[in-house]
């Protein structure tokens, strides 16, 4: 009979745990909808931008590259930050020449390093593609959410116009 009073605190126990853990999930992904809206608008905002440019740069037959997403952000280093999986993630972005030339995390105290290592993947593609817009890390979902979203903080402050 005590083991099964043990083995039934156990279940309990197990039990709980998982529905703890399900809140926190459930904490983070609302948090991360919530960031994830705010880079979404800040991502209309560089897209309306750069279709303006474009726009501008068709009208003026002289200019070199029309559509391009030169000069679209001012030259300087930024500073943005958002939520990761363990907290606040701050990135610092270098722009030279109007483009994205490096993404530094310069603080992401709370987050678990295996996955910020993993999350730090999505600097490249953002670096490539010039945009904050670009998919997330499987497997650091959390943790490249919040690079990413960083980055489009800080990226707000570098449009022009």
């Amino acid at each position: 009979m005590k083991k099964f009073w043990i083995r039934t605190c156990n279940v309990i126990i197990i039990i709980a745990a998982l529905l703890g853990y399900n809140q926190v999930a459930k904490a983070h992904e609302a948090e991360n909808a919530a960031a994830k809206a705010e880079a979404d608008a800040i991502n209309a905002e560089v897209e309306a931008a750069l279709a303006e440019m474009a726009e501008a740069d068709s009208s003026d037959n002289n200019n070199e590259s029309s559509g391009s997403a030169s000069g679209l952000y001012m030259d300087g280093v930024y500073q943005g930050t958002a939520v990761g999986f363990g907290g606040d993630i701050t990135v610092e972005v270098t722009v030279e020449d109007g483009a994205i030339t490096g993404i530094t995390v310069i603080s992401a105290e709370n987050e678990d390093g295996a996955y910020l290592t993993m999350a730090e993947d999505v600097i490249d593609d953002i670096l490539e593609t010039q945009s904050a817009e670009v998919d997330t890390i499987s497997g650091a979902t959390f943790s490249s959410t919040g690079i990413r979203d960083a980055t489009a903080t800080a990226l707000e402050e570098a449009l022009q116009g």
